[in-house]
C-alpha cells in the first residue's frame, strides 16, 4: 500500500492541492492508495464546500490535527508538528500494510517526524518540497533570520538525506539542496509543479466557437490572481498602480487570503485609482484570467530564490504576458526570459513598476498577444499536467520497488 501524507488537498483550491489529488488518482491504477490530509484551511478565508458524493479509488484519511490558515510563525510551527505527529502515529499503528510513503507536508517539522519514522521501519519513501526552508522563513524574520537558519538547517538536511528520493521543482532548488545540504544529485529529481492545462485549452476553444463575443472592458486590465496573503506583495502592486496615475487603466485583484482586508483598506484610500477586488469562485480560474491585458507576479525581497509561484503557470496557461518582480537570477525570471513571454523588475522597486506600468498600456494588443502565445507553448513543454504527473509517478513506483525489500508493491 501506498501511503500519501498531504498537506493541502481538495476541496482547497490550491496548486498543491489538486497535483496530490491528480497523483493519487493516477497511483490507484497499480497500487492500493491511502491519503492522510489536515482539514482544508488553504487559503485563508477561503469558503469550503463539502464534497460528498465523489467517489475515487483511494481513501482518504482527514486527521485532526492543528491547523492554522493565517500566516503566523508560531501557528505554522505547531500545524506542522501536529501534522507530523499524527501521520507518525498512524504509520506506527499500521506499518505492516505500508510498502511506501509519499511526503508533500509542512516543512520542517512535519518532514522531519515522517521521514524518521519511515527511515526507523525501513520503508522507502519519497519527499516532494515545494519551498526552501529555512531560507524561506529566515527571509521573513530579517532581525533572526541567520540564526534560525543556521539552527533548522540542519534538520532539513537530514529530511533530505534520510529519503529514498527528493523531488525539488526547481533549478535553484537542485543546486541549493547539493550545495548547502550535501544531498548526492542523483537523489534529486527534477520535477516541476504543473497545472491541468485541458482547462484552459477547453475554455479558449469553447471561446474561439462562440458567435457572440463577451464586450470587453475599455480599460486596459492588469490583473493579480491567487493568495493574499503576507508575503505576496499585493499591498505593493497597489501602491504602485495607484502611485503611477493609470487612469485609463484598472487593476483587478481576485482570490482570497490574510491580507484581503487590509489590501482592501488601502486600495481604498486611492480614491482615483480604478482597483477592484474579484472572488475566484472554483473553475472560474480560466474565464477570469481571461479579462486580463497583462498578470501581476510580485514576489517580496528574496521569497522568489526559494519556490516558483505556482501562479506563473496558470498566467501562461491562459495566454497572458506577466509583470514579474523577482531577483534575476531566480527560477521564475529564467522561465519568463526563455518563454519571452512578458517582463521582469526587481523586487519591491517602486519607481520601475511604475514605469513598466506606463509603458505597457501603450503596447499594441498584438505585441501583448505575441508574448501570451510564447508562455503558452513554453507552459506546455513545462508545466503540463502531460508531461510532469507521469514523471512523478514513475519515481513512485520505481523507488517503492527498488527500495521494498524485494516486497511487490502492486498488490492489493
Amino acid at each position: 500500500m501506498i501511503l500519501m501524507a498531504c498537506a493541502n488537498f481538495p476541496p482547497e483550491p490550491v496548486v498543491a492541492a489538486s497535483i496530490t489529488f491528480e497523483l493519487a488518482i493516477a497511483l490507484t491504477k497499480n497500487n492500493r492508495v491511502k491519503v492522510l490530509t489536515p482539514k482544508p484551511s488553504r487559503p485563508c478565508g477561503f469558503s469550503f464546500r463539502p464534497t460528498n458524493g465523489r467517489e475515487n479509488k483511494f481513501e482518504q484519511i482527514i486527521l485532526q490535527s492543528y491547523t492554522c490558515s493565517r500566516s503566523s510563525i508560531l501557528g505554522r510551527m505547531r500545524e506542522s508538528y501536529s501534522f507530523g505527529r499524527f501521520v507518525t502515529r498512524y504509520i506506527i499503528k499500521n506499518r505492516p500494510e505500508i510498502d511506501f510513503i509519499y511526503i508533500i507536508a509542512w516543512p520542517l517539522l512535519a518532514q522531519y517526524q515522517i521521514v524518521k519514522t519511515a527511515k526507523k521501519f525501513s520503508i522507502p519513501s519519497v519527499v516532494h518540497i515545494e519551498d526552501i526552508y529555512p531560507e524561506s522563513l529566515s527571509n521573513k524574520i530579517p532581525v533572526f533570520g541567520n540564526l534560525i537558519q543556521k539552527l533548522l538547517l540542519p534538520m532539513d538536511a537530514y529530511i533530505l538525506n534520510n529519503s529514498s528520493k527528493v523531488v525539488a521543482v526547481s533549478e535553484n532548488m537542485k543546486t541549493t539542496f547539493i550545495q548547502s545540504r550535501g544531498v548526492p544529485a542523483e537523489k534529486i529529481a527534477l520535477i516541476q509543479n504543473w497545472q491541468d492545462e485541458r482547462g484552459f485549452i477547453n475554455y479558449h476553444r469553447l471561446k474561439s466557437k462562440q458567435t457572440v463575443q463577451l464586450t470587453e472592458s475599455q480599460l486596459f486590465t492588469f490583473m493579480y490572481l491567487g493568495n493574499i496573503g503576507a508575503v505576496a506583495g499585493v499591498d505593493f502592486i497597489i501602491k504602485c498602480f495607484a502611485r503611477a496615475g493609470l487612469q485609463q487603466a484598472r487593476l483587478i485583484i481576485a482570490g482570497s487570503g490574510s491580507m484581503k482586508k487590509s489590501c482592501h483598506e488601502l486600495a481604498s484610500s486611492y480614491s482615483r485609482a480604478n482597483i477592484e477586488f474579484w472572488d475566484v469562485p472554483a473553475g472560474s480560474v480560466e474565464e477570469i484570467q481571461d479579462q486580463a491585458d497583462v498578470m501581476l507576479l510580485p514576489v517580496k525581497n528574496g521569497g522568489s530564490m526559494s519556490s516558483v509561484p505556482s501562479k506563473l503557470s496558470a498566467y501562461m496557461f491562459s495566454r497572458k504576458p506577466v509583470i514579474s518582480c523577482v531577483e534575476e537570477s531566480s527560477d521564475t525570471a529564467i522561465a519568463i526570459k526563455k518563454a519571452n513571454c512578458g517582463w521582469i523588475v526587481p523586487p519591491e522597486n517602486m519607481d520601475q513598476l511604475m514605469h513598466l506600468m506606463q509603458t505597457v498600456i501603450t503596447l499594441p494588443k498584438s505585441e501583448l498577444m505575441f508574448y501570451g502565445t510564447n508562455g503558452f507553448h513554453y507552459a506546455m513543454k513545462n508545466f503540463s499536467k502531460e508531461n510532469n504527473l507521469p514523471k512523478l509517478v514513475n519515481l513512485i513506483q520505481e523507488t517503492a520497488c527498488n527500495g521494498n525489500r524485494n516486497k511487490t508493491i502492486g498488490m492489493k
